[in-house]
């Protein structure tokens, strides 16, 4: 059983904290020791939010630093530059591609940048891209993107079974929400 890192990037009111505990739970069922940990910004004013989670036979710390993380899940295209010093060599940056302006952005101090995916693929990033937001809104819920990227995800725990991965979400999703979700699960699970 081999540790795994995984940081959860976004900007509050996304759902990272959600997402964290859906890797948790199912982390948990695969027999692994799961720690959990976040570190809120200004996440009520859609400030910058990181979750930590870590997976192992043994997991003494919750926290991940440089160059740890396995996975960065980036619920928004900037968050994912933001915290890309955290990602292993051979790691996996998983990233919405969808932009929500920071406030220099918003009151035109500064401008957004058009290639910030394109410049990290050029570092040597491995960058995994999806248009979550889409795939959520075909749910007819649209905050659904933190699962269409978990759904993303499943893909690289191939040890892990997808019924694992849909009763997980079941325990960690309100009853009237859940069939939306699971959707959104498949439809990130199936995009290439």
């Amino acid at each position: 059983m081999k540790d795994i890192n995984i940081m959860i990037v976004g900007v509050g009111g996304q759902g990272t904290l959600l997402a964290s505990r859906l890797i948790g739970n199912v982390g948990e069922k695969a027999g692994y020791q799961v720690k959990l940990s976040e570190v809120h910004g200004m996440s009520q004013r859609g400030g910058s939010v990181v979750t930590y989670v870590k997976l192992g036979e043994k997991v003494y710390s919750p926290v991940i630093t440089k160059g740890e993380a396995d996975f960065i899940i980036s619920f928004e295209k900037l968050e994912g530059a933001r915290y890309i010093s955290c990602l292993k060599k051979d790691g996996t940056l998983i990233v919405n591609t969808q932009e929500m302006k920071p406030m220099p952005v918003i009151t035109g101090a500064a401008e957004y940048p058009s290639d910030v995916l394109e410049e990290l693929k050029k570092k040597g990033v491995n960058v995994d891209s999806i248009d979550a937001l889409s795939l959520a809104e075909q749910t007819g819920l649209s905050k659904s993107v933190n699962i269409v990227l978990m759904g993303r995800l499943s893909n690289y725990f191939e040890d892990i079974p997808l019924e694992s991965w849909l009763t997980s979400l079941g325990e960690v999703v309100a009853e009237r929400f859940l069939e939306a979700n699971k959707k959104a699960f498949m439809l990130g699970r199936e995009v290439r």
